[in-house]
């Protein structure tokens, strides 16, 4: 499975940032992953979801790949066996007013990929908007 994580290239490309502030982008790779999961559900509702998890790294642990995505995906990692929900620490989901920015985004994701500037526009107005963070103890309750 693939996710994303704060990565040596992540720490390359942005050696400015502090740790959350490096979590931070690799939690907007994951927002933009999400959009193209949702490109490939029409049926999904228009919400961005990331799970964030606490994994061992390295070759003995879960996550065994760092920074494979190259430039362009710079905090992407494989994860090599199941996120159980004990890995779980947060959850962060848009806000459901953001529907309509995200369902556009969602259909211009595609489009922007292919390198269209309109499309990029669109998607990145759709990061504008925060994913709102959530224990992993409400984690039940938004899936009701």
């Amino acid at each position: 499975m693939r996710g994303f994580a704060v990565t040596p290239a992540l720490r390359e490309w942005y050696s400015s940032g502090d740790m959350e502030e490096l979590e931070y982008v690799a939690m907007m790779y994951a927002a933009r992953k999400s959009l193209r999961l949702l490109a490939a559900d029409p049926a999904a509702p228009t919400r961005r979801v990331v799970l964030a998890a606490e994994l061992p790294d390295g070759s003995s642990g879960a996550v065994v790949a760092t920074g494979s995505g190259g430039f362009d995906e710079p905090a992407r990692v494989h994860i090599a066996r199941p996120v159980q929900m004990r890995d779980i620490v947060s959850a962060h989901i848009d806000d459901r007013a953001a529907a309509s920015e995200i369902g556009a985004a969602v259909a211009a994701i595609r489009a922007a990929d292919a390198g269209d500037e309109d499309a990029k526009f669109v998607v990145d107005g759709a990061e504008g908007y925060e994913l709102q963070w959530y224990a992993t103890q409400e984690i039940s309750e938004l899936l009701a």
